[in-house]
């Protein structure tokens, strides 16, 4: 065993022992062993690791692990037998709107229901594949970046509509992360909500793992730090119609922060599955599985220019009928 050295795979920060096919790491933290290993590796899903270990991938102190929630502590030693790399991405037609291209970015909008990239449970008809087929230079634009994600430099959830920007060089891709990781990017999205808003407000609460439920988010304490401003559009019957920009950009932060406040999305699977639809729009909520979310604006940087732009994506037809009941 050699000591612990960065290997330079995103995946593994604390590497102590690397060939083509194991990577050994130390764990430095306690709890339950998909947990811990998600959190010290942060680009491997807890869904991709707890594959490995069901595939008998995964040891601990020499011994193999028997479950994902098997409890594990700090100091442990954890082998990974690392799988074959994925087979890269092909591109095939997927239907999006480009609202504006240059030679160093794309500006799109995404429909609602539509996947940004690859990952475990979904390899085929993602954002990347239509990006790819449309625009098959991408695929070799971007040296040692993420080959399964090209030019991506920030998501949407798969419910949400609306305004990306897509890199088309390493360069802009460098400095569009940038200036999001920065928080230069201004972001504003159109939500529809149960429940009386306030007139506008801030949701300045920290965004985390749920305790019980690790596929969904909540504001805990131990979170990392998420801000969301909103101010009211309109209400009616029960329902408000907001606008909402992002300082932060948590997973699913707009749905936990405004469900935390009990003013849930409506349509929202998961985070607004137990309000009730007041009846004016009971039938708008009742024919739809994805949440009232809309990204309308994206204001950056440009990368080449450095010149501030803008950019607003329209209503799909489902929320300007929805934001029409309101006028």
């Amino acid at each position: 065993m050699v000591a612990a050295r960065y290997c330079g795979h995103p995946c593994c920060p604390r590497v102590t022992e690397r060939d083509d096919d194991v990577r050994t790491v130390e764990l430095t933290d306690s709890g339950r062993l998909d947990a811990v290993l998600a959190g010290a590796l942060p680009d491997c899903s807890r869904s991709r690791l707890s594959r490995w270990i069901r595939e008998g991938r995964v040891q601990i102190d020499g011994v193999a692990a028997t479950r994902a929630s098997q409890p594990v502590r700090a100091g442990m030693q954890v082998r990974i037998e690392w799988p074959p790399p994925a087979p890269p991405v092909t591109g095939t037609p997927v239907p999006f709107t480009v609202l504006y291209e240059d030679d160093a970015i794309l500006v799109i909008d995404k429909p609602a229901g539509l996947i940004v990239h690859p990952g475990d449970l979904n390899e085929t008809g993602t954002l990347v594949h239509g990006l790819l087929h449309r625009y098959p230079e991408l695929a070799n634009a971007f040296g040692d970046a993420d080959p399964r994600r090209p030019g991506i430099v920030h998501r949407l959830d798969r419910g949400t509509s609306g305004v990306m920007v897509v890199a088309r060089t390493e360069i802009a891709r460098q400095k569009l992360a940038t200036a999001f990781a920065e928080r230069q990017v201004n972001k504003r999205y159109f939500a529809w909500v149960y429940g009386t808003a306030p007139e506008s407000g801030t949701w300045d609460q920290p965004i985390g793992r749920h305790p019980r439920d690790r596929k969904r988010f909540a504001v805990v304490a131990a979170g990392k730090p998420a801000v969301s401003h909103f101010r009211r559009r309109w209400m009616r019957d029960g329902v408000s119609a907001i606008e909402v920009a992002i300082e932060t950009g948590r997973t699913h932060q707009i749905r936990v922060h405004a469900a935390a406040a009990r003013l849930p999305l409506l349509g929202d699977p998961v985070y607004g599955a137990r309000a009730k639809p007041p009846a004016a729009f009971r039938d708008w909520a009742g024919s739809r599985n994805r949440p009232a979310l809309h990204a309308h604006r994206l204001t950056f940087a440009h990368p080449v220019s450095g010149e501030r732009v803008t950019f607003d994506a329209p209503l799909p037809d489902d929320l300007a009928e929805l934001d029409a009941r309101g006028c």
